[in-house]
């Protein structure tokens, strides 16, 4: 057992052994804010006043109330907390170490910080602070407060995002608190995976996190992909939960006053989907700046970088080499052409209604590429899978790293994950026979999580583990990621789109599924306007 002092009072932790089977120190379930309850539910989030006694910080926080999808519903309203891991206190070591900030991922419906799926045992033999977060997700985070976008009544305090305002208040206490723990709050890293690096991409295009942190890396979500912003769902939400009110001010006391569980079932009786014709009703969204003093987000996203108007930092960004396989995942897989709608797959920057001549000219010209593909090796599912990983996930990355490379004058980096081995964290946990690294398979090779397997000394996984925590932890340290084996990873530049595959060995190449790319150029140069992908 270990006690400090942090600013809002005195805190106990417990010890635990790294990979490397040295010491360090866990603080878990520590408040940050506020518990966002009644009054405060849909509202930015409340510095947390300071506590009497000592704080019990050897167990999780509760995860924010959301369905798992291995576990069910979890969780709770009062889910605020965030968890902190350092290899050494202030007086075991004077020197302060690099801080990084894990934002998880959950489609922004769901997820939370557990030190079990989370465990800190890799990252820290990097000799980093590592803090993990948690926030409001679904109907809590971002699908109610955001109908109050389409409302007039300033007067309200309700804008919208309050998830990502959860997380800029997470990154103040950071600062205010992380010597604390022996971090440097000079040297912070976000990092996040799946809505978690959409999650990171935006806070470094917001206005409202200037100081915060000081690098970025973007693990398989960003800002452009089509499921990463999500729009305004007043009238569904209001018929879902079936309100009598018309009034702005009573139909947010009614909301304030349901019950969660009813809540969430409204949030499930409005449709949810990640295919590329969708707008999400879960999500981000675009705040108008008129409607509230601190906004987190005032314009698509695309605009901010082009722009070049974003808190210009080292940024890192990747995909895993089969993310398609998510949708295996979730239990959405295609067998045959016929079983596909090429539409979904016409991305909704086109505003193009479905059934109107452009969409289905566009969805053609899609069809006709992925399947054409002459390598007979690949089947229907396979063909139709690359299609997946590229409309959500891959082209909006790639964009993200070409944008930022002509717009900042900080390094970009880029990765393509293409391990396939007993560590892949989404195919062990759904157990998908598929080859290729499926979109979160990464996870497991930054993080300890609570599959019992064995690693073995020198093995692919071994390998992996202690290869992925030096680039990360280099790059959390100064901003660029090498060396590492001998390789050197090239950033990427506005005419040159360099990238590192971690696979069996790390491998630098350039222009990563260059034809898919390039065809991807080609759709969208059919329209004169300007689109956020």
């Amino acid at each position: 057992m270990v006690i400090i002092n942090i600013d809002q009072g005195c805190l106990k932790g417990k010890t635990g052994q790294d990979y490397n089977g040295r010491k360090y120190h866990s603080f878990l379930g520590i408040p940050y804010a506020k518990p966002p309850i009644g009054e405060l539910r849909f509202k930015a989030p409340q510095p947390l006043e300071k506590w009497n006694g000592i704080w019990d910080g050897t167990k999780d926080g509760s995860a924010c109330y959301s369905h798992d999808i291995l576990r069910g519903v979890i969780g709770s309203e009062n889910c605020l907390f965030l968890n902190v891991f350092t290899p050494a206190l202030p007086d075991e070591s004077p020197k302060l170490k690099p801080v990084m900030v894990w934002v998880h991922g959950g489609a922004f419906t769901t997820g939370s910080n557990s030190s079990e799926t989370y465990g800190p045992e890799y990252l820290l033999t990097g000799d980093v602070v590592l803090v993990s977060i948690n926030y409001r997700v679904g109907v809590l985070g971002n699908t109610i407060t955001k109908i109050f976008l389409a409302m007039d009544d300033n007067d309200l305090d309700v804008p919208g995002n309050a998830g990502m305002k959860d997380m800029v208040l997470a990154l103040k206490w950071v600062q205010k608190n992380i010597q604390q723990f022996g971090g440097d709050p000079n040297n912070v890293t976000i990092f996040g995976e799946s809505a978690g690096g959409t999650a990171v991409h935006l806070l470094a295009l917001s206005p409202s996190t200037k100081g915060l942190f000081h690098k970025a890396i973007a693990q398989s979500g960003c800002g452009l992909l089509a499921w990463s912003i999500g729009k305004p769902c007043y009238k569904e939400l209001a018929e879902a939960l079936d309100c009598p009110y018309t009034e702005q001010n009573k139909i947010l006391r009614f909301l304030q006053d349901l019950p969660i569980e009813k809540l969430y079932e409204g949030q499930q009786k409005m449709p949810d989907q990640f295919t590329s014709d969708w707008e999400r009703l879960i999500g981000p969204v675009v705040e108008k700046s008129a409607s509230n003093d601190s906004p987190f987000l005032t314009k698509r996203p695309l605009e901010i970088i082009q722009a070049g108007s974003y808190n210009k930092i080292p940024m890192m960004f990747g995909y895993t080499s089969d993310e398609g396989l998510f949708f295996e995942m979730v239990g959405i897989r295609f067998e045959n052409e016929s079983d596909v709608d090429f539409e979904t797959f016409v991305p909704n920057f086109f505003k193009s209604a479905k059934g109107s001549d452009l969409s289905k000219s566009i969805a053609e010209k899609i069809r006709a590429f992925y399947l054409s593909d002459t390598d007979e090796t690949l089947t229907a599912p396979e063909k139709i899978r690359k299609l997946q990983t590229d409309s959500s996930f891959m082209r909006g990355i790639y964009s993200s790293a070409k944008n930022h490379a002509r717009t900042s004058s900080e390094m970009v980096f880029l990765y393509r994950f293409s391990i396939d081995a007993s560590l892949n964290l989404a195919k062990t946990a759904f157990q998908i026979k598929a080859p290729g690294a499926c979109h979160a398979d990464e996870l497991g090779y930054l993080f300890k999580t609570a599959f019992p397997i064995q690693v073995e000394p020198n093995s692919i996984e071994d390998k992996t583990i202690r290869r992925m925590v030096k680039l990360w932890t280099n790059f959390a340290k100064t901003g660029d990621p090498n060396p590492c084996d001998g390789t050197m990873w090239r950033p990427v530049f506005h005419d040159e789109v360099n990238f590192l595959d971690i696979g069996e060995k790390l491998t630098l190449a350039q222009d990563p599924e260059k034809e898919r790319m390039l065809f991807w150029d080609d759709i969208f140069a059919l329209t004169p306007e300007t689109i956020n992908y």
